[in-house]
């Protein structure tokens, strides 16, 4: 099992995005012209129930962004989130009850009932 002190390699996919979720990444693209040109970035940052939250937004590529494609879209992890998020994956489901993005992250020991907060 991966850790938040193993190293990070540029080669292997950070964060691995599933099909549906490419899909709607590409529609919330095409919805708002203001994302035209920029990438999902996905990202951790301190706060949420448990330590540690997890954030997704559209931006531009950064200096020291690790960047992979999946299914037609660009994911950007910053160095410090990749620490975190290695191994990763994002998906969509568009269930009524328990839909929208899901991180399955095999590095959270501990995860809060929203599913947004972890523990590393």
């Amino acid at each position: 099992m991966s850790t938040a002190n193993d190293t990070v390699s540029a080669a292997d996919p950070i964060v691995t995005l599933t099909e549906s979720a490419a899909r709607e990444v590409r529609s919330m693209t095409e919805r708002d012209p203001a994302n035209t040109g920029k990438h999902l970035r996905v990202f951790v940052e301190g706060g949420g129930c448990s330590g540690l939250q997890y954030g997704m937004v559209f931006d531009e590529r950064r200096g020291g962004d690790l960047d992979h494609e999946f299914h037609g879209v660009h994911v950007l992890i910053d160095e410090f989130s990749a620490t975190y998020l290695k191994g990763a994956v994002v998906d969509f489901s568009e269930a009524l009850s328990g839909g929208g993005f899901k991180i399955s992250n095999p590095n959270a020991r501990q995860s809060c009932g929203c599913g947004k907060s972890f523990e590393a």
